[in-house]
């Protein structure tokens, strides 16, 4: 933990009075953990002689999605630092998320999580907004362990002594890096859904105060939990993982040395007018949302003599759109409410051919933001609105701006047709991609 990473999130957000906790801030102070979402259990003093293996309790569990770790899934001893278990006595664990642990580190000891990011664990039940006894007891889990669960937005506590930033700073606002994202993309209406395009994608849609039923091939998370007055307020999201979007752009690069650099695929795309008929359905790592098959391979098909590396830059810039019509049709045909926009973020989002196409296949209008950095954002705006820079939602949706705005063809129109078109020929792609790797196939 550096004290330039401090000073660097202080000034990327301009509250350098206010501590806020989100994806972007931990991948900043550089803990190696690809999310908020792992659980770490912290090492007892090397001089204990423990070893990993006496160390780590948890049994092993499938990871929930790409790029994420379930709660407890032991990793541990050399991973975090040397605090994190506390011994009073016989020995007590104390444990959480990142989030957590970071707030732990910043407060001298306050122990407390969010709602989101507690949702993440499947140990919390997301309807009754509290730990799950049923969980606890199934896993083996001291609920005396974990951390109090609190609102993503509220005076967690304050900094304290030592730190390489003053103390005193309250520490204000918390939440798990997608639900950062979707808030800070100002998506405060049940139907308002972003997507962050990364190395994967995240689609989520805010579907209001009511835990919608389980939907095959979505999650039901929680977006965010606001204090009303000492009424906690939670609001309801559906997620839909995309697991290789980015990281297909990385694979034309490192594996195939089609583009030197990723920025390379948006102009080289551009140079023709279509994929030439060519389909990649990068399932390099199965299919997420809504297909669910970690069995999925990756396929290419079309390909003539005239194929080009244009031609297939392409066809991995259309499988971005095509896949996120995936899960947002899922998530329309659950919800049973309709997306008037789609609200996009991350990295290939400055693409603008992509957002063409993504207006194109979904038929609603396409909004990129001029603050891209939306996880950032939006733990920033739930610090703020917890101590009094935005007063509440409403004035923080009037800061959010628009950068480009992308509006589909008519609905009549030969472009809409041959979206339509590609969108099927994209299904009878993926069909030929699922259960690819199965062990009885």
């Amino acid at each position: 933990m550096h004290s330039d990473d401090f000073r660097l999130t202080a000034k990327t957000w301009q509250t350098p009075w206010v501590v806020i906790l989100g994806g972007c801030l931990i991948s900043l102070i550089g803990f190696g953990a690809r999310s908020s979402y792992g659980l770490y259990l912290g090492p007892i003093t090397q001089e204990l002689g423990w070893t990993r293996e006496t160390f780590a309790f948890a049994m092993a569990l499938q990871n929930l999605f790409w790029g994420m770790m379930l709660p407890l899934s032991g990793m541990l001893a050399d991973r975090i630092g040397p605090l994190w278990v506390i011994g009073v006595g016989a020995l007590i664990y104390a444990f959480g998320t990142v989030d957590s642990w970071l707030v732990w580190k910043l407060t001298g000891g306050v122990h407390i999580t969010d709602t989101t990011n507690a949702s993440r664990t499947l140990l919390f039940d997301i309807r009754e907004m509290r730990w799950s006894d049923e969980m606890c007891d199934l896993l083996n889990v001291p609920m005396s362990a974990l951390p109090e669960v609190r609102p993503s937005s509220g005076r967690f506590g304050v900094t304290t002594d030592n730190l390489p930033i003053p103390s005193g700073i309250p520490v204000s606002g918390i939440a798990g890096d997608q639900q950062a994202a979707l808030f800070g993309q100002a998506c405060f209406e049940p139907g308002q859904a972003k997507n962050t395009y990364g190395t994967g994608s995240f689609v989520l849609m805010n579907v209001g105060p009511v835990c919608p039923e389980p939907v095959e091939g979505l999650l039901t998370t929680v977006a965010w939990t606001l204090d009303e007055g000492g009424e906690w307020k939670t609001t309801y999201a559906y997620e839909g993982a995309i697991f290789v979007t980015g990281a297909a752009v990385q694979w034309l690069r490192d594996g195939l040395g089609i583009i030197t650099s990723s920025a390379d695929i948006g102009p080289l795309a551009e140079t023709v007018d279509d994929a030439g008929g060519v389909v990649i359905v990068p399932a390099f790592t199965g299919l997420g949302s809504p297909w669910w098959d970690p069995y999925a391979r990756g396929t290419v098909l079309g390909i003539t003599r005239g194929t080009t590396r244009a031609h297939l830059a392409r066809a991995v810039v259309d499988s971005m759109a095509l896949q996120t019509r995936d899960a947002v049709e899922a998530m329309v045909a659950a919800s049973g409410v309709a997306l008037a926009e789609l609200r996009v973020d991350g990295g290939a989002s400055v693409m603008n051919l992509l957002l063409r196409l993504q207006a194109d296949q979904l038929g609603i209008s396409v909004r990129r933001p001029t603050d891209q950095e939306t996880t950032s954002l939006g733990a920033a705006f739930l610090a703020g609105l917890a101590e009094g820079i935005w007063p509440d939602l409403g004035s923080i949706e009037a800061r959010w701006s628009t950068d480009v705005l992308v509006e589909p063809h008519p609905s009549e129109s030969i472009e809409r047709a041959l979206a339509d078109a590609q969108y099927d020929t994209w299904k009878r792609a993926v069909e030929r991609s699922l259960r690819w790797a199965h062990d009885g196939d």
